[in-house]
């Protein structure tokens, strides 16, 4: 039991007591002295005491500078009991009233020391109380008594104070045994206490779903690992933050008859996510509401995956409805066009039905480009797969893009940010530049009055990340939402199926594309493609080029 109890702090505890009580006794002596003339050698007694106060100050240095703590402790109360013989002498033996700091002492010695020595400083203080009035009695030395008391009062007085210093050291040695008791239960229940609460942390913290907890004000207590993965802050940003404030939309109430609801998330920066949350008071037995417990559950990916499926029924009946028709509109638009033709060369026709012919004749053309492109979506693509390097891929495409723009002088300019020199990945190059030429075509139709297109080839885990950032004029998230369906184009005579084709694409290389914009500030298109080192499952050109109607399983597209 001895070791659960800190000994350094005791002695440090019992060298401010002795300065306190040291200091108290010389106030009163001083006093008592000076109203109450009496044989007190005051200039003896202050030297003891100012020797009292020295020995405790050199007690303090000691204490930092040697380790051994039970010996000190031994040392300064046997120091404290000849220094309180001294005193009771100068005090005047038997009649002196100090004679009090003996049990003190002797308490101090059952809380320092092992129980039996609690009675060997008894022992010895009744000796040396003894030999102090013994001396005095027989006048071996000089007595600064008042009184004279008798042979048999002075071993009255002297076994009475044996009694005494027994009684103290038995008392204090069964409170000081069951104080360490005592202490040693505590420790165990503390420590109890902390693991069930390290128990408890681990739970919560283990927890899959984010669990945040507040006050009744509605602000952060406590927010788990999920938690701060999923608002993406640590516990110390969070905590005191209003609840209220972290999310786009309103928070569930538990007074509201379903006590959940979808909210949106939106770290700047980064991906807008959809949590769902749940809410229920934070109840503490016998105190009632302390506040209110939120459960969060990341939902981005699954409507991410229901807005693909989605898509997929509807690029699944355009592809039905572009085969089944497209040849049965190609049929009469070639006899149309033959016909008009025909009657352009009639020399009879004036300048006015000349120009409706030509009118007929364009929109031919544009309808047969238009059937021409919904044939290519719908049909079924051959793809050739083998090692390409992203970058060169890209560069071929940004210099085509470059001479035209300047040929045409948009006042567009590209900005190329490649932090690798070489970006291997398993693709058919040539696809791959029909998807980068058309996103490309994308952002100079939404840069009409000039801008700048940043384009990024960057590692993101095991896929590479390519970027195309241009600074147009943004899209709602309507738009957004519907970028990749066929016949959603935002420009004027656009038929609305390239990037639908690109969505296409990049399904066919188990990739992923997906747009994020704002109105006012750009439209940034992201594609992500396997690196050639990332393990994977080997792929084969017939088994690629089947998956372009694969489900959501295999690629992806993502609104930001």
């Amino acid at each position: 039991m001895q070791s659960t109890f800190d000994e350094r702090n005791w002695l440090s505890w019992l060298v401010r007591v002795r300065i306190f009580i040291l200091t108290l006794l010389l106030a009163i002596e001083l006093a008592v002295a000076k109203f109450n003339p009496a044989p007190l050698p005051i200039r003896l007694f202050v030297s003891t005491i100012l020797f009292w106060f020295s020995l405790s100050l050199f007690f303090v240095l000691l204490l930092s500078l040697w380790r051994e703590h039970r010996l000190q402790a031994s040392i300064q109360v046997l120091t404290d009991l000849a220094l309180i013989s001294l005193v009771v002498h100068e005090t005047g033996g038997w009649d002196s009233s100090l004679n009090f700091l003996y049990p003190l002492a002797i308490i101090v010695a059952s809380v320092l020391l092992p129980r039996v020595w609690a009675y060997l400083i008894a022992a010895l203080a009744f000796i040396l109380y003894g030999l102090v009035l013994e001396l005095n009695y027989y006048a071996v030395i000089p007595s600064y008594c008042t009184t004279h008391p008798g042979f048999p009062a002075l071993q009255a007085i002297i076994f009475v104070n044996l009694f005494a210093f027994l009684a103290v050291a038995y008392l204090a040695g069964l409170l000081t045994a069951k104080l360490r008791q005592v202490g040693v239960q505590l420790k165990d229940t503390s420590g109890a206490l902390e693991s069930l609460q390290v128990l408890h942390e681990n739970i919560i913290h283990s927890i899959s779903s984010g669990l945040v907890t507040t006050g009744l004000d509605g602000r952060v207590t406590l927010v788990n690992a999920a938690g701060q993965r999923l608002l993406e802050h640590t516990a110390a940003e969070l905590v005191g933050t209003p609840v209220n404030q972290l999310f786009m939309d309103p928070l569930p109430t538990v007074e509201s008859e379903h006590a959940h609801a979808e909210v949106r998330f939106e770290n700047p920066g980064k991906f807008r996510k959809t949590l769902r949350v749940r809410v229920e008071s934070l109840t503490v037995p016998e105190r009632g509401d302390q506040g209110y417990v939120y459960v969060l559950d990341d939902l981005t990916e699954l409507r991410r995956l229901e807005r693909e499926i989605r898509m997929q029924d509807r690029l699944a009946a355009v592809g039905r409805l572009a085969a089944a028709i497209a040849h049965e509109i190609r049929n009469p638009l070639t006899s149309i066009a033959g016909s008009v033709s025909m009657l352009s060369g009639v020399p009879e026709m004036n300048e006015e039905h000349r120009r409706l012919l030509d009118i007929v004749t364009r929109e031919s053309q544009r309808l047969n480009a238009i059937i021409t492109d919904f044939l290519a979506y719908s049909r079924t693509k051959q793809y050739h797969f083998d090692k390409v390097d992203l970058i060169q891929l890209v560069e071929d495409t940004l210099t085509l893009m470059d001479h035209r723009m300047k040929a045409e002088n948009t006042g567009i300019s590209i900005k190329r940010s490649f932090p690798v020199k070489q970006a291997w990945t398993l693709a058919d190059g040539d696809k791959l530049k029909q998807v980068f030429w058309n996103i490309c075509e994308n952002a100079v139709r939404a840069m009409k009055d000039g801008g700048t297109l940043t384009v990024s080839v960057e590692a993101a885990s095991e896929d590479w990340q390519i970027g195309f950032a241009d600074t147009g004029a943004g899209m709602n998230p309507q738009q957004t939402e519907k970028i990749f369906e066929p016949f959603q184009s935002n420009f004027e005579g656009g038929t609305g199926l390239g990037l639908a084709i690109v969505y296409q694409i990049m399904q066919a290389h188990e990739g992923k594309v997906w747009a994020r914009s704002k109105p006012g500030q750009g439209t940034t298109f992201v594609l992500r493609l396997h690196r050639l080192d990332a393990e994977r499952p080997a792929l084969t050109e017939n088994g690629i080029g089947q998956t372009m109607l694969a489900g959501a399983a295999a690629a992806g597209v993502s609104h930001g």
